[in-house]
């Protein structure tokens, strides 16, 4: 719930409207004009797409990444740590592009409606599973999968600078003693360092990582936005894309929703890595000398009767 507040659906819209006739005039106009046109309902649509995959795409990232990270020769750089976060970016692609597909048709169809226009008329979609079958039935695959490439191209460095401004911003931390830490740790070699780390400054350290992810990529989702909303077959391609929409509004149209993003990018991500922090704390999952979460360990440890192939467990990177 957190992952999918009011500010997603404001990011949507001000990222695909017109430039000739503009509807919001910025992130509180935008918020404001959908409660009054469409009720506060307005703000949440396309909510249940992201509810659908986010959980299995973090268990993704989060797992491809451990286990990334674990075959990587030097484990302490903060390039092992872009380079493991780049690959698990790129292997939950698949069903990210999709259900941002269907987040992204439902956020803009009735834009600018009035509440009881809004109310009576029937949609194209219902729902996003009624939107990807019919997009599927009219387009067939290639259409489900509309903005792949450009998906790709935004989730790989942008979860590579995710994991490696999270590392960073925690040693950062330690450093400066933002904790109680043993004056022996080594801020950038200890495989325990999260451990040094409250809860608190987790959540510091995670949702600035969100919010440096986001900047970082920012351009590309506001083109990936735009290609996914068209249906009118407006654009070509991402470059086709890039240019028209620089002609229309010049350089700022890369910058639009930037500030609804960031509002929300902080409390998401800061809820992301504090609820897997508290996860694997409680669980007493044990870290190992490269500073990854050996799952396997603990499966062993509490149940010893489980068959199960522990080489193919992934561990859990220590970030965390």
């Amino acid at each position: 719930v957190t992952s999918d507040p009011c500010p997603l659906c404001v990011q949507v819209r001000l990222q695909t409207q017109s430039a000739a006739s503009p509807v919001y005039r910025g992130t509180v106009d935008c918020i404001a004009a959908i409660i009054k046109q469409e009720s506060v309902k307005g703000l949440y649509k396309g909510l249940t797409s992201p509810l659908y995959g986010i959980a299995f795409i973090n268990a993704i990232v989060f797992g491809v990444e451990g286990a990334v990270h674990r075959h990587m020769r030097d484990k302490t750089s903060l390039w092992s740590h872009f380079r493991s976060g780049a690959l698990a970016g790129l292997a939950q692609t698949v069903i990210c592009s999709p259900m941002e597909l269907a987040k992204t048709r439902m956020q803009v169809q009735g834009q600018g409606e009035s509440r009881l226009r809004f109310a009576h008329v029937r949609h194209a979609y219902t729902g996003p599973v009624d939107c990807l079958v019919k997009i599927f039935r009219a387009e067939g695959v290639r259409g489900v999968f509309r903005g792949l490439t450009i998906t790709a191209c935004r989730e790989a460095p942008s979860f590579g600078v995710y994991f490696c401004s999270y590392e960073y911003l925690c040693r950062l931390l330690v450093r400066i003693g933002a904790t109680a830490t043993p004056p022996a740790a080594n801020a950038n070699s200890d495989p325990q360092l999260h451990h040094h780390l409250s809860i608190p400054m987790l959540l510091v350290a995670g949702g600035m990582a969100g919010i440096c992810a986001w900047v970082s990529t920012y351009p590309i989702d506001v083109i990936k936005s735009r290609v996914q909303a068209d249906m009118t077959n407006k654009y070509t391609g991402f470059w086709d894309c890039c240019r028209k929409s620089y002609g229309e509004m010049g350089v700022a149209v890369f910058t639009r929703g930037l500030g609804s993003t960031v509002l929300r990018a902080f409390p998401v991500n800061a809820a992301t890595f504090g609820v897997v922090s508290l996860i694997l704390r409680s669980c007493n999952v044990p870290s190992d000398d490269d500073g990854s979460y050996d799952w396997s360990m603990y499966v062993l440890r509490n149940y010893p009767d489980a068959t199960l192939h522990l080489s193919h467990i992934a561990n859990f990177p220590s970030c965390p």
